[in-house]
């Protein structure tokens, strides 16, 4: 019978970034967190998608609050321009990038962007759109149009985010959504977008984990953004979701982001290939009812027939 010994090592640096030759059964301690915590991306850099507003902009904060030099990457420059000018006026070193999240070279170019102020320490996928309207009528601009921005946006990203990740290691982290694991009847192109990036999530996570790279994804419900704005407007949808929400209350942006922030950093050194709903127990229930809202814009008749 082959005996192993165990070997506890007591650590001061993120797990993720200790050499690779250390053997499988030598387990790290980190014993600084707290003194990482307020700085622990100082000399790093980060790339957020979708950071010109919402989620991603407040993801961006709560990454330079710590440290980090972020770089916001999005389609329209006026807004990443503005964007900067807010966390500059915090202080936070912010930068941009402006980046079609589907198009390969643009995503490149936004992660050499990063790599040239500092190293990649972290990259967040939180560029997002939706489709709602009835499963039938949907055309195949729409379908492509979600899972180009939703899916092969994060697949990009990631993809380029790993090759420079390699020799010092690395968090990623996707903006999922309930979407993934609960039904949204008449928004099915986001859905699968959403089940997509998660199981794109888990896999990479399997495959990047022995060189230091830990994946990870978060599941919002209904946050206020401009993105929601079409769906809080409407305050009887909003009372649907509020029912299925044990906590009964809608996310916040801060929310998401302070879950974000805690998988990017070395408190979740331990954690790789999860997603983690922040939702107020929204999946413990089901998906909103969107049939009314449905038949208002597109008539009784929202079914094929």
């Amino acid at each position: 019978m082959k005996s192993y010994s165990l070997v506890i090592e007591e650590v001061t640096m993120p797990c993720e970034n200790l050499p690779q030759d250390r053997g499988a059964s030598t387990v790290c301690v980190l014993s600084n967190v707290g003194e990482l915590m307020g700085g622990e991306f100082q000399k790093k850099s980060a790339v957020v998608t979708g950071g010109g507003s919402g989620i991603g902009l407040e993801c961006a904060r709560q990454l330079a609050r710590d440290g980090a030099a972020v770089v916001l990457a999005g389609r329209t420059e006026s807004k990443l321009v503005s964007a900067v000018a807010v966390l500059a006026s915090e202080g936070l070193d912010a930068h941009f990038a402006v980046c079609d999240v589907a198009n390969e070279t643009q995503v490149r170019d936004a992660i050499e962007k990063a790599t040239a102020i500092a190293p990649l320490g972290v990259v967040v996928a939180s560029a997002g759109v939706g489709h709602g309207g009835p499963f039938h009528q949907t055309t195949l601009q729409q379908w492509n149009e979600v899972l180009n921005t939703n899916l092969t946006g994060a697949f990009l990203l990631f993809k380029h985010a790993s090759i420079v990740m390699a020799k010092n290691g690395g968090t990623m982290v996707a903006i999922s959504s309930i979407a993934g694991p609960l039904t949204h009847r008449f928004m099915t192109p986001y859905c699968v977008s959403k089940a997509g990036l998660e199981m794109l999530v888990k896999n990479i996570a399997d495959e990047l984990g022995h060189i230091g790279i830990r994946v990870n994804a978060v599941r919002p419900s209904l946050v206020p953004t401009d993105i929601t704005a079409g769906l809080t407007a409407m305050p009887e949808l909003v009372n649907d979701y509020l029912e299925q929400m044990p906590l009964g209350r809608v996310g916040t942006e801060q929310d998401v982001g302070n879950l974000v922030r805690f998988l990017a950093g070395p408190e979740s050194s331990w954690i790789t290939g999860q997603c983690i709903s922040v939702d107020g127990g929204h999946t413990l229930r089901r998906g909103p009812n969107l049939e009314p809202v449905m038949k208002m814009l597109f008539g009784q008749d929202v079914s094929p027939s």
